[in-house]
């Protein structure tokens, strides 16, 4: 099964994450000026952008374990996965510090020192910006791979803040945020289990 899928996956170039990763924008950006957004478009923007950003996070921890336990090779896409989630991820951002508050930053700081959800989730983006800064080949030969690869376990943590952000922010405990935190929990416990040699 998953060298069928590696097979059709040759012929679908890095280019095409990045084209399909927009496609989600595009449509709130459509849903906005529509009024599908219902009464309240900021926040609905706000956590539609964030949303979607922990998803490709998910997305781009599941490729290590789906290479290592399925046979599925995506390894090429992640690059592409991580840059989108750090762009929509930028903009939940954006949308709240400029949209939602109106930049009025002595609110935004005291915000993100007094609430902890907010916190977490800076914490989260912070980690973020090195990843972004080095997801390319000459940040990899001037690094080496393996200070490379080190840096770039601080997805773990990006992942780990924004799932703790998402189940803070909502409050009421429901299911979905306790899932997303648990599936990242996972993904992560699949890097402790020992390799074998074949």
């Amino acid at each position: 099964m998953g060298r069928a899928i590696n097979t059709v996956l040759r012929h679908v170039p890095p280019l095409a994450i990045y084209v399909a990763g927009v496609v989600p924008l595009l449509w709130l950006v459509w849903l906005l000026f529509s009024g599908g957004l219902g009464v309240d478009p900021v926040k609905k923007i706000e956590h539609q952008l964030g949303l979607w950003g922990l998803q490709l996070l998910i997305g781009g921890l599941a490729i290590t374990p789906l290479r290592r336990f399925a046979g599925v090779n995506l390894i090429r896409y992640r690059r592409a996965v991580g840059l989108l989630a750090f762009f929509y991820i930028g903009l939940h951002l954006a949308t709240w510090l400029a949209l939602d508050l109106q930049l009025r930053w002595a609110e935004i700081w005291s915000d993100i020192i007094k609430r902890p959800y907010i916190t977490a989730g800076m914490a989260g983006f912070v980690a973020m910006i090195p990843l972004a800064a080095t997801s390319n080949a000459a940040s990899v030969r001037h690094l080496g791979p393996q200070t490379w690869q080190k840096l770039h376990r601080l997805t773990y943590v990006a992942a780990m803040a924004g799932a703790i952000h998402y189940l803070w922010l909502v409050k009421a405990w429901p299911p979905k945020p306790i899932l997303y935190l648990i599936l990242v929990m996972m993904l992560l416990a699949t890097r402790l289990i020992p390799k074998t040699g074949r």
